[in-house]
């Protein structure tokens, strides 16, 4: 049996027939860059975040970038985020003009460690941007006091949360202004390259609108130098058709979890995902921790399944941020988890057969 990683041509049959008529539709009326679609998709999607506002951009990378801008981040300027991340996570801050700082993550949930933010606040702190890993909110009730405290603003990277659950809050409604990627393997994912941010604040959303159009308030006329950072009508007009199944789609993935978790559970140097009782996760990775990662993943690539790894490198020690001046130790929790990660296959349709053989294949590999 073939286990693929990620198979999106199935779920790209499940809407085929009501793509075809609206890409039509587009293409008939040539309106490619906004409209209809894209007004639409962010009226829809902000009401599906429990947000007030929704702005499409052209990546999950430009939304948090945007957002950083939009709330007047600036050079000089310190984010407090993790290393167990995405770069994009950190190219966004330091595009922005500010520097990341990081603190650790928790061991069980792979999320930031609220007790070791205020460690990290100094004069220059201006935002804290926890990330939505794997699909399960951050503990944010802890974050939110801290940035209460501090005077410090909360911007939620949820690029891979689409729908999860902090305590019956959306993630991305819970600080003042959430960030979202629908890269085409994300939970709701566009087909191609799009993101959004959400926000409860009019000025922000203002403020993002200019910022992703070269910086114009109306055309011909730009208030500052901003971005070609627009979403595309026909990416917009595929996630309101895809938006419309996400809560069925996440509620698959939740149950592929529990399958995974109950034939995995009793398998010796396996560690399932653990799941917060405050969180409803969506499961966008379904991620173990495991011994000999390697030889485990080289061993299930042999029996034709797929896997990932995120991520190998926690972002302190990529070359790209050498200047910072890490060394191997400095945060311990996130180098644990990258040497011992291992993402295994999961999207809605698939079946429990699959699943059940790529449980079996761990089994005997580590009964061998």
């Amino acid at each position: 049996m073939n286990v693929p990683f990620l198979d999106l041509k199935i779920q790209c049959k499940q809407i085929e027939q009501e793509v075809i008529p609206m890409l039509t539709d587009i293409i008939a009326n040539a309106a490619f860059i906004g409209g209809p679609q894209v007004t639409g998709f962010e009226m829809e999607f902000a009401a599906f975040c429990d947000s007030k506002y929704s702005i499409g951009v052209n990546s999950g990378t430009d939304a948090l970038r945007f957002a950083l801008m939009a709330v007047g981040v600036d050079a000089g300027d310190e984010v407090i985020t993790v290393p167990n991340t995405f770069i994009a996570t950190t190219e966004a801050i330091s595009q922005a003009g500010a520097t990341p700082v990081f603190v650790d993550v928790l061991m069980d949930t792979c999320n930031m460690d609220p007790s070791l933010i205020e460690g990290k606040i100094s004069k220059k702190t201006k935002a804290i941007m926890p990330v939505h890993l794997y699909g399960q909110t951050v503990d944010m009730d802890p974050i939110m006091q801290i940035a209460r405290k501090h005077n410090i603003m909360i911007i939620e990277d949820a690029c891979q949360a689409h729908g999860a659950l902090y305590k019956g809050r959306k993630a991305g409604s819970m600080g003042i202004a959430g960030c979202f990627s629908f890269y085409p393997g994300k939970n709701l994912g566009a087909y191609g390259e799009a993101g959004a941010v959400v926000t409860q604040d009019k000025e922000i959303d203002q403020k993002v609108r200019i910022i992703r159009d070269h910086g114009q308030e109306q055309k011909h006329y730009h208030a500052m130098e901003g971005y070609n950072g627009r979403l595309d009508a026909i990416q917009a007009g595929v996630l309101r058709l895809k938006l419309k199944k996400l809560a069925d789609w996440n509620e698959a993935r939740r149950q592929n979890a529990k399958y995974y978790n109950e034939l995995l559970s009793a398998i010796k140097g396996v560690t399932i995902p653990v799941e917060a009782d405050s969180v409803k996760a969506i499961y966008h990775l379904y991620v173990i921790l495991v011994d000999d990662r390697d030889g485990l993943r080289k061993y299930l690539a042999e029996k034709g399944i797929g896997t990932g790894l995120h991520y190998p490198v926690p972002l302190h020690l990529q070359k790209a941020y050498a200047y910072m001046g890490y060394k191997a130790g400095a945060f311990p929790v996130s180098e644990n988890l990258a040497k011992r990660l291992l993402s295994l296959p999961m999207f809605p349709e698939l079946t429990k057969e699959e699943i059940k053989y790529v449980c079996d294949s761990i089994k005997q590999y580590y009964k061998a």
